[in-house]
């Protein structure tokens, strides 16, 4: 039990995927203009990554591994990712059409968002159990989606401060998300 509430603070806040290790830094700067856009974002990109990391640990357990065919394991992934992201589409957008417009261009793009294939990786490199990987994958989504809320209202609130012309935009968007960074920094000290 303790594994499970180590590897769920951990991968929430000390290890955050988006603002330690830099992994799925396309849609949180793209997406995070709008709170409800961001939880969007953020429960689209945690049912894909549960999903992908499912799928992907049973089949680099139980057919690459057992062949000797882990040279094929990125490809492999990218291939599961993709087919998931197709069919998260489709149900989007025939049960919720306001969440599928609102994501635009950025629905795709969870296709190609590196969070998604790094956590599929990063559970076969720990050598994860099928339940610690679920658990990662959840908790790693939850911080995903923890960060990109927090940081789309931080940018909403920028949206209504008089700021100087050359900051507004993308640099104040940087300048807040290192300052966010630097924020989840201080669960680092935190001892499991």
């Amino acid at each position: 039990m303790l594994t499970y509430i180590s590897i769920i603070i951990t991968a929430i806040f000390i290890n955050n995927i988006v603002l330690a290790q830099f992994l799925g830094i396309c849609p949180f700067l793209g997406v995070s203009k709008r709170t409800d856009s961001a939880l969007g974002m953020g429960a689209a990109v945690t049912f894909v990554i549960t999903m992908a990391t499912l799928v992907t640990w049973c089949l680099q357990t139980y057919v690459l591994d057992p062949l000797d065919l882990g040279f094929l394991q990125t490809i492999l992934f990218i291939l599961v990712i993709a087919a998931l992201v197709q069919m998260l589409e489709i149900i989007i957008r025939k049960i919720a059409p306001a969440l599928y417009m609102s994501l635009g261009v950025f629905l795709p793009l969870i296709t190609t968002n590196c969070a998604v294939l790094g956590v599929a990786i990063l559970v076969v490199q720990k050598g994860f159990t099928l339940g610690e990987s679920l658990t990662y994958a959840v908790a790693t989504s939850v911080g995903f989606a923890l960060a990109m809320w927090i940081f789309a209202g931080i940018r909403e609130q920028l949206a209504l401060t008089a700021v100087p012309k050359q900051m507004k935009g993308v640099p104040l968007a940087l300048v807040g998300a290192g300052i966010l960074a630097m924020a989840f920094m201080g669960f680092s000290g935190i001892k499991i």
